[in-house]
């Protein structure tokens, strides 16, 4: 059986394409995030490709503070040619022709004076073709990506096995807390009987008044309802962990729903070990919350 995967918001992936005298690179590294949020660095030359960049990574990404750096290296010696621009030659050599005419002088122009007048010749980086960049671009992303992800998985996977140890843990407080509660109640009224005969001696007790305070203070300290909505938030969380996909929002939601029932819980009891059980469950919630921050 496949156990669907989770992903954890950090993670590096690197690749380098190379072909013939071209090479790109790609980075990629990521931390917790709420949503997604794609920062990519990479030469002017490459900018045009940017939206087609963070389409693709939509199919590995979805949550996450990413940084990209592109770095692009072109060795070809044909990537630049010298241009001749022959009609603004003309333009010079006619008017050193006026200029020799108007002055009396002899028009001694070399051709190798002309060629250095500006923008006769001039350097010019040949054109791309795109198509062919994209294709090597898409290449590194997508390579980087992967190892990216993998990365993500490995850490997801760690995250989901120390988390269900976690929420096993808290399940042992909730069932302590279960079992021991209407201990609470059964205590309260032994000590409020012995309190009664100690104040009236032989006189008879009043049943129906000694059942009314101990229902008063059952109900007080009562914890059923948040005892069963906890446990279920429990079971919730490590069922989402072993289903999988992209559930972090999810279970900070719920992650805070369990910190409110312990404080309730907390603030309810006057029991000295449950009150010990509950501070023990705060504290466990608060650690799988941080966790559950950099889930995917």
């Amino acid at each position: 059986m496949v156990i669907p995967m989770i992903k954890s918001m950090t993670g590096f992936g690197r690749s380098e394409v190379a072909e013939g005298e071209r090479k790109i690179t790609v980075e990629m590294k990521s931390v917790n995030h709420r949503y997604l949020d794609v920062n990519i660095k990479m030469p002017k030359k490459l900018s045009f490709f940017e939206a087609a960049i963070r389409n693709e990574l939509k199919n590995y990404i979805q949550r996450g503070k990413v940084d990209i750096f592109i770095t692009y290296e072109d060795y070809t010696e044909s990537n630049l040619c010298v241009k001749y621009n022959k009609e603004l030659a003309a333009e010079y050599m006619k008017y050193l022709g006026q200029m020799a005419e108007d002055f009396e002088l002899d028009n001694d122009v070399r051709v190798s004076a002309l060629s250095r007048y500006p923008e006769v010749l001039s350097m010019e980086e040949q054109t791309i073709d795109e198509e062919e960049l994209w294709q090597m671009l898409e290449k590194a992303v997508s390579q980087a990506a992967e190892g990216f992800v993998a990365t993500r998985i490995k850490e997801g996977e760690n995250l989901r096995e120390d988390l269900i140890g976690k929420l096993e843990g808290m399940l042992v407080h909730v069932d302590y807390i279960t079992e021991r509660s209407p201990e609470i109640i059964v205590q309260y009224r032994k000590k409020l009987e012995d309190k009664v005969k100690e104040l009236l001696g032989d006189a008879q007790i009043d049943e129906n008044r000694l059942l009314m305070e101990v229902t008063i203070f059952a109900d007080k300290v009562c914890v059923d309802e948040e005892l069963v909505r906890l446990k279920s938030h429990i079971e919730t969380t490590k069922e989402s962990l072993i289903q999988g996909g992209s559930i972090g929002r999810k279970l900070d939601f719920i992650a805070q729903e369990m910190n409110r029932e312990a404080n309730t819980i907390l603030s309810k009891t006057n029991d000295l070990e449950i009150s010990n059980r509950a501070i023990e469950l705060k504290t466990e919630i608060e650690k799988v919350r941080e966790q559950i921050q950099n889930i995917e």
